[in-house]
């Protein structure tokens, strides 16, 4: 088990994680994170490429579209958090929580980590698989990725230029165009198609099937849990608001109601 290939991803995965508590404890900002997650499945791929020295063009490409998906989602919650001040989330269970630090290590970075290492696992398999040849289902899942990443791309770019027009400009305070007018959470969406992009390249692979749990969990974690709902309450009575969401679905994209 100690020689273990992915036994040795989780002891670096928890390591990172630790790295990431203390600069929070020392910038007293649970937010950084946020920032650690994205970045957190580039430094999984590469440790693991590193780490089983399985150099072969289905390695390199998983471990490629990781990196550039990775990059991309911490840099824009870099920006977007910078002088922001720690996030609403963190800040409230700051106040809330009795020994603040140990639950944040626990609670937050030890759990980030162990979920970040759950849903790598796909990942992992396809980087120490044996190699032959790449097949069809390597380009079906790199469409179904390209699709989910250019998705993400687009909602996080047109939020930020909306939030940086003038209030003349807007129609509201509550984006509808682009991506936006198709589903509310479009971020998310592209989010959780991104995995499912993943999860279909690991069935190239022998027994790569088994790994379906990966994009489940990353899809009901951003529909269900830490993604969606978080955002729906905190604009529950927001008039505006509810009016876009009668019109729009929740997650998956579809035209609007009439």
């Amino acid at each position: 088990m100690l020689t273990s290939i992915y036994f040795q991803v989780f002891l670096l995965v928890l390591l990172y994680f630790t790295i990431f508590f203390v600069i929070a404890v020392l910038k007293k900002d649970n937010s950084i994170v946020d920032i650690g997650w994205g970045l957190g499945y580039v430094y999984t791929a590469n440790m693991a490429l590193y780490l089983t020295n399985n150099y072969n063009l289905r390695s390199f490409l998983i471990t490629f579209i990781v990196t550039i998906w990775g990059l991309r989602l911490s840099y824009h919650i870099f920006k977007r958090n910078l002088g922001q001040g720690e996030d609403f989330r963190y800040a409230k269970w700051r106040e809330n929580w009795d020994h603040f630090y140990l639950k944040s290590f626990l609670r937050v970075f030890m759990l980030q980590g162990v979920l970040l290492f759950i849903i790598s696992t796909p990942i992992i398999k396809i980087i120490s698989a044996p190699y032959h040849s790449l097949k069809i289902i390597d380009f079906i899942g790199l469409f179904i990725w390209g699709l989910g990443f250019a998705f993400e791309a687009a909602a996080d770019k047109q939020l930020k230029e909306f939030k940086a027009l003038p209030e003349s400009e807007k129609d509201g305070h509550v984006l509808k165009s682009g991506v936006w007018k198709y589903t509310r959470h479009p971020n998310y969406f592209g989010d959780a198609l991104v995995w499912w992009g993943y999860f279909v390249i690991a069935l190239a692979v022998s027994g790569g099937w088994k790994f379906i749990f990966s994009p489940i969990i990353m899809t009901l974690l951003l529909r269900f849990v830490s993604g969606v709902p978080l955002l729906e309450k905190r604009y529950a009575d927001d008039e505006e608001y509810q009016r876009y969401a009668e019109k729009t679905n929740k997650f998956f994209p579809w035209f609007p109601k009439k």
